[in-house]
C-alpha cells in the first residue's frame, strides 16, 4: 500500500534553489532516509511530504484514510505542559505515552512549562508526542538529537517494530544504517534514490563519483587533441571550420561539475603549542540547589594531546562537568587548575548567538576587525563559498548555523577543544570532515556526544557518568565500554554465570567448540522461568491499573511500573528466543 506519492517537487530559498523535480512514493514497510548537505532542502523536504509546505511547486497524494505523524525541527505545543500535550493524544493510554517519554529521558520535564524547556526537552517531549500517535507514516526530523546511547537504542528497536513507513532525517551514522532500507539523496538541486540503506548510498555515491572522475579524464584527453590541432594552425589557402573551433574551444573550457565537498581543514596550522599541563580536576563534585551529586571525588589530569568522550544518560552531568572544565562553572567541591599555556574553546549544544542580520564574514570576525583573505580561505574551506560568505545569516539553514558557529570556535585557535554534542545538525559529509581535522589536530579534545560513529572515531578512552555521582574512566574508547555494556546485558539476559542461583553447570565448550548441552538445557530451563515470571508481572500490573479508576496518581505510578514490565517481558522474550535457537541448533527439545 503506498502511503505517500510525490511528483516534481521542487524549493528554493532567496538566491538558489535547494531542489528540483524529486519524485518518490513511501510504501508501508518502507524506511527512508533523506541525506545531503546542511541548507540542501532537507527539513523543506520533509515538511512537503507531510502537507506543511507548499515549496515552490509539485504535488503530494496521500493514501486513503493515511495518518501521519511529525516530529518538525523546532516542535510547538497547543498544551501547557508536557504530560497534558501526551495525554491529548486521542486514542493513547496514558501510562503507554509516559512510559515512551520515560524512555526517552522526558520524566523530569513533564509538568514543566513547555515554555521553560530547552531545545533538547522540548524535543524530546515531541518525539515522544509522535512515537504514540496511531499513524500510519512516522516523518521525523533529527530524532536522535538530545537522546542518550540507551535512548537512541530503544528508538531503534521501537521503530523496528512500526509496521507503517517511516521517512527521516539523521546525522546518526548507526542510526541510519540500521533503520532505514532507503535512501533519497538531495545534491546540489539533483535527487538520487538508493534501494538499500547508509552502505548502498556511500557505494552508489562513490561510483558516481568515480564515473565523474573517468568522465573529466576522457574529456582531458580529448581537451589535449584539440588543443593540439588549434596550434597546428590551417593549412594554406585554407581555414578552419568555425564550428570545429566553437566545438574544440568549447572542450578546452568546458569544467566539471566540482564536487560537493573538497579539499582539508586547514584549520590547525597556526595551534598554539600547548604545555605538559592542561586543566587538572582534583576530588571534584557538583550539585545544583543542595540536590543529589551528579559526581563526586572526580580526579582527572587531560593530557596535551588527550582524547576522551563523556559519556551517560541524560541528566548524569556530562555537559555540567565540561562547564567545569572549562572554567565557566565553579564546582561544589574540589579544585580545577588550569595550565598557563592552555587556550579554551567550547562549543556547546546552544552555540554562539549570531545576529541573523549580519553577513557570514561579519559573524565570523566580529565587530572589532575586517574580514581579510585568510578569513575568506578559512570559510572557503569549510564549505562556505563566495556567495554564502556575503549571505546574511538568516538566511542559513539550521545545520548551517551550526556549521558557522563551529568555525567561530576554531578561529580562536584554542589547543583545548570542549565539544558538547557536536554532531547535532551536522550533516554527515561536515561530520566526516571533522573527524579527519580532530584526527590531525594538535590539541587536546574533550567530547560530549550521543553520536557513535563519532566518539568510535574520535575518542581513545570515555569517561562514564552513570547518574547516580559515580564516575569513572574506561580505555579502549566507546566501542570498548560498549561491548562491556553489552557483555553485562547478555549475561543478565541468561541468568549469569549460575552463581548463586541455585543452578548447577559445565560452562566448558565441547571439544568440537560447540555449545555444552548441560549449560543450554540448564539455561533454556531459568529464561522460560524468566519468561513466566515476567509476563505474570506485565498480566498482574494490567489488571491493577484496570482498578485505578480514576485516581490519576495510582495511575500514574502503576503505568510507570507497567511501562517496565512491558520492557522487561520484551527483554525476557528475546532471551528466551536466543537461548531456544542454540537449542534447536543442538537437536535439544525446547
Amino acid at each position: 500500500m503506498i502511503l505517500v506519492s510525490a511528483e516534481g517537487l521542487a524549493a528554493s530559498r532567496p538566491g538558489r534553489p535547494l531542489f528540483r523535480d524529486v519524485t518518490l512514493s513511501i510504501s508501508e514497510g518502507e524506511r527512508w532516509g533523506v541525506v545531503g548537505l546542511n541548507g540542501c532542502g532537507k527539513s523543506t523536504l520533509l515538511r512537503m511530504l507531510a502537507g506543511l509546505d507548499d515549496g515552490d511547486g509539485g504535488s503530494v497524494r496521500r493514501g486513503r484514510d493515511v495518518r501521519l505523524a511529525v516530529l518538525g525541527q523546532d516542535p510547538t505545543f497547543a498544551h501547557p505542559t508536557g504530560r497534558e500535550e501526551l495525554r491529548a493524544v486521542e486514542g493513547v493510554e496514558h501510562w503507554e505515552a509516559e512510559a515512551v517519554a520515560d524512555r526517552l529521558g522526558s520524566t523530569p520535564d513533564l509538568d514543566r512549562p513547555v515554555t521553560q524547556l530547552s531545545g533538547g526537552q522540548a524535543k524530546r517531549i515531541a518525539l515522544a508526542r509522535a512515537l504514540v500517535q496511531p499513524a500510519e507514516l512516522l516523518v521525523l526530523d533529527e530524532p536522535t538529537n538530545h537522546l542518550d546511547v540507551d535512548a537512541i537504542a530503544w528508538l531503534e528497536d521501537r521503530l523496528a517494530e512500526h509496521r507503517g513507513g517511516l521517512v527521516l532525517v539523521t546525522h546518526d551514522r548507526h542510526f541510519l544504517d540500521r533503520v532505514t532500507n532507503q535512501v533519497l539523496e538531495l545534491d546540489r538541486g539533483a535527487s538520487y534514490v538508493h534501494r538499500g540503506g547508509y552502505d548502498a548510498y556511500l557505494a552508489a555515491r562513490a561510483e558516481r563519483e568515480a564515473a565523474a572522475a573517468r568522465t573529466e579524464d576522457r574529456r582531458r584527453n580529448l581537451a589535449r587533441r584539440e588543443l593540439e590541432w588549434l596550434r597546428r594552425g590551417a593549412p594554406a589557402r585554407t581555414s578552419k571550420p568555425k564550428a570545429r573551433l566553437d566545438a574544440a574551444r568549447a572542450v578546452v573550457e568546458g569544467r566539471p561539475q566540482a564536487s560537493a565537498r573538497s579539499g582539508e581543514l586547514p584549520l590547525h596550522a597556526a595551534t598554539p603549542r600547548l604545555g605538559d599541563r592542561v586543566v587538572e580536576l582534583h576530588g571534584v563534585g557538583h550539585r545544583f540547589d543542595g540536590g543529589p551529586p551528579l559526581f563526586s571525588g572526580l580526579d582527572l589530569l587531560l593530557d596535551p594531546r588527550e582524547r576522551l568522550g563523556i559519556v551517560g544518560p541524560n541528566g548524569a552531568g556530562k555537559s555540567t562537568l565540561l562547564d567545569v572544565l572549562a572554567g565557566r562553572l565553579g564546582p561544589s567541591e574540589g579544585r580545577v587548575e588550569f595550565g598557563t599555556t592552555a587556550r579554551i574553546g567550547v562549543y556547546d549544544q546552544r552555540g554562539r548567538d549570531l545576529d541573523p542580520h549580519v553577513r557570514v564574514r561579519e559573524a565570523l570576525t566580529g565587530p572589532d576587525r575586517t574580514a581579510d583573505w585568510r578569513d575568506a580561505a578559512l570559510l572557503e574551506a569549510f564549505w562556505f563559498d563566495d556567495d554564502a560568505q556575503w549571505a546574511p545569516v538568516g538566511t542559513l539553514s539550521g545545520g548551517e548555523r551550526r556549521r558557522l558557529q563551529l568555525l567561530c570556535v576554531l578561529v580562536e585557535r584554542p589547543n583545548v577543544l570542549l565539544l558538547d554534542e557536536p554532531t547535532n545538525d551536522l550533516d554527515l559529509d561536515t561530520l566526516r570532515q571533522l573527524e579527519a581535522f580532530l584526527e590531525d589536530w594538535p590539541g587536546a579534545l574533550v567530547v560530549v556526544s550521543h553520536d557513535r560513529a563519532f566518539l568510535e572515531r574520535t575518542v581513545a578512552d570515555v569517561l562514564v557518568l552513570d547518574g547516580s555521582g559515580a564516575a569513572g574512566r574506561r580505555p579502549g574508547g566507546y566501542a570498548a565500554w560498549e561491548a562491556e555494556r553489552r557483555a553485562l546485558r547478555s549475561t543478565r539476559r541468561l541468568g549469569g554465570s549460575g552463581a548463586g542461583r541455585g543452578v548447577a553447570r559445565d560452562d566448558r565448550p565441547r571439544p568440537d567448540g560447540r555449545p555444552n548441552p548441560t549449560t543450554v538445557r540448564a539455561r533454556l530451563k531459568e529464561a522460560a522461568r524468566e519468561l513466566t515470571g515476567a509476563q505474570r508481572r506485565h498480566d498482574d500490573l494490567t489488571a491493577a491499573l484496570e482498578e485505578c479508576g480514576d485516581d490519576h496518581v495510582a495511575l500514574a505510578e502503576v503505568g510507570r511500573r507497567l511501562g517496565e514490565a512491558v520492557d522487561e517481558l520484551r527483554a525476557a522474550e528475546e532471551a528466551w528466543l536466543e537461548v531456544a535457537a542454540v537449542a534447536e541448533e543442538l537437536g535439544l527439545a525446547t
